[in-house]
């Protein structure tokens, strides 16, 4: 088995002063994803570019405190892809891909942190122009290479993956063509959530952030922000998935699923 999780950790300091370190020995991946590192190379050298045994690799912002993501692995990668081309959104450090090619067989980890729009319009432009150019690259990557994208997508994609989704409608996050979005690439682009895939009805279980504001998280007033998506073949060997709220590293809860690849 291949247990991979993605975890949005809102600061690679704060979720480390929360335990995350131990929490990741006891679990054991192979793989852990992880976005928003909001760090640069100075602050992770020596510190945290190792976790629970796991060689980290990353894309840092140029913008320092913001955005960023890794990937922790067991196995050392055949190559590592920073970024995917499109410099506004390479510079925000958004994408990295690692491959763990042998003979016959080419398949890929990647972390990815999609932008919000919840700031305002111009972000929300922003999240937009990211959609129009993620889509097409992850369908060349699919024709080249089987892959599972781990990351916070920012996106609720339909009424069952968050708690108020009627009051939500015309907020980031869960606009309409957002969702349309998410459900081209699921339907045309042929990837696969893999939550959904094992569990199509679940609801509160199945939340993955919840706002600070009130008591979001206490009340479970949540959404499914975060993501396995997966090409077919990958997809298919998902035989279990859980999402661990038993401590918080973050406003986010890891996303764990085990693969038999």
């Amino acid at each position: 088995m291949f247990k991979l999780i993605s975890l949005n950790l809102n600061g690679i300091r704060s979720a480390s002063n929360k335990g995350l370190a131990s929490w990741v020995d006891r679990v054991a991946p192979d793989c852990i994803c992880v976005q928003e590192v909001k760090a640069q190379a100075v602050d992770v050298t020596g510190r945290f570019d190792q976790l629970a045994g796991l060689r980290g690799y990353f894309h840092f912002a140029e913008k320092k405190g913001y955005s960023g993501v890794g990937i922790y692995s067991r196995e050392e990668p055949t190559e590592v892809v920073v970024g995917f081309g499109v410099p506004e959104f390479d510079a925000e450090g958004r994408y990295l891909e690692l491959r763990f090619d042998r003979p016959g067989v080419k398949r890929s980890v990647i972390s990815c942190y999609f932008p919000s729009g919840s700031s305002g319009e111009e972000r929300q432009q922003a999240k937009y122009r990211f959609l129009d150019v993620i889509y097409p690259h992850l369908q060349q990557l699919k024709a080249q290479r089987d892959f599972i994208l781990c990351g916070d997508v920012n996106i609720a994609h339909k009424e069952i993956d968050l708690k108020n989704w009627k009051g939500n409608l015309k907020n980031s996050g869960f606009l309409p063509e957002e969702r349309a979005w998410m459900t081209r690439l699921l339907n045309e682009g042929q990837l696969v959530d893999v939550y959904r895939q094992l569990h199509p009805d679940a609801t509160d279980e199945a939340y993955t952030w919840w706002s600070n504001r009130g008591q979001a998280y206490a009340k479970n007033v949540g959404w499914r922000l975060d993501y396995h998506l997966a090409t077919p073949t990958l997809a298919a060997g998902a035989r279990s998935v859980a999402i661990y709220k038993g401590e918080k590293f973050s406003d986010h809860a890891p996303v764990i699923v085990d693969y038999a690849i």
